[in-house]
């Protein structure tokens, strides 16, 4: 419990010295969706260092040893935990055959796939339906505030790292009782994910583009799609900030 709390101060107080920072970070040519941009650069640079040097490294080598049914074993496990999330935001987006779709898979994972480690659900045709706490507040109109790069974490903007006290408080792994399982856990985690983009960062490096530009536009696109799940309307056709915020319609 003293971890969790610790963990939500942090992510707490890490978000207060970002916004509180804003007016100092803003850059002259600096874009509407990015006015923290010169901070967001360095804290960017500083991933990548880390990336370079521990990350990516220690996933190449996940992906290249370990036994591919492992590697499924290990995704599989921590998909199925995150359906339970994917339940629950998607009640609270009151969309009700993704709710039925994601606890029928968390049931059919966690038993007949033997707590997740096989994705039986996915084979008998239950799709999985990606939902989390910042798209929830998306959902009901939150708007998603400057784009924000955090350390370790990456890629987020101010609404969805307001969620990040919530997301570590409900943390399954991070409530583990057992230290050396938990610690084990949060680790396989990291790696699994970063080994599942080592194709995409891959490219990404070897491309003659503005690494930083390219990586925040195509966070923001992702996201916005993911809330409107993937029939954004328009720019033009957005409401006024100022204006009563609409929710998009529930499916």
């Amino acid at each position: 419990m003293r971890l969790l709390v610790t963990r939500s101060v942090m992510s707490a107080a890490l978000l207060a010295c970002v916004l509180s920072s804003a007016g100092c970070a803003t850059g002259p040519n600096a874009s509407p969706k990015d006015p923290l941009e010169p901070m967001n650069r360095s804290i960017s640079k500083f991933n990548d260092t880390l990336d370079d040097n521990v990350l990516k490294p220690v996933a190449t080598g996940y992906r290249d040893y370990i036994p591919q049914p492992v590697q499924t074993g290990v995704g599989n496990f921590f998909g199925n935990l995150s359906d339970v999330f994917s339940t629950v935001n998607s009640g609270l987006q009151l969309k009700g055959r993704d709710t039925a779709e994601s606890l029928m898979r968390v049931v059919v994972n966690t038993t007949l796939g033997i707590y997740g480690l096989f994705d039986v659900a996915t084979e008998i045709g239950l799709q999985r339906h990606r939902e989390d706490f910042g798209q929830t507040l998306g959902y009901w109109g939150v708007p998603d505030g400057p784009y924000l790069v955090l350390p370790v974490f990456g890629p987020s903007t101010v609404r969805d790292a307001s969620t990040l006290p919530l997301e570590f408080s409900t943390d399954f792994v991070a409530k583990h009782d057992v230290v050396a399982e938990r610690n084990v856990a949060v680790v396989a985690r990291i790696v699994d994910k970063r080994a599942g983009l080592l194709k995409t960062t891959d490219l990404l490096s070897g491309a003659a583009i503005d690494k930083y530009s390219f990586t925040r536009d195509s966070y923001l696109q992702y996201r916005r799609n993911q809330v409107y799940d993937g029939n954004p309307p328009d720019e033009d056709d957005l409401v006024d900030p100022s204006a009563e915020p609409v929710a998009p319609s529930a499916k």
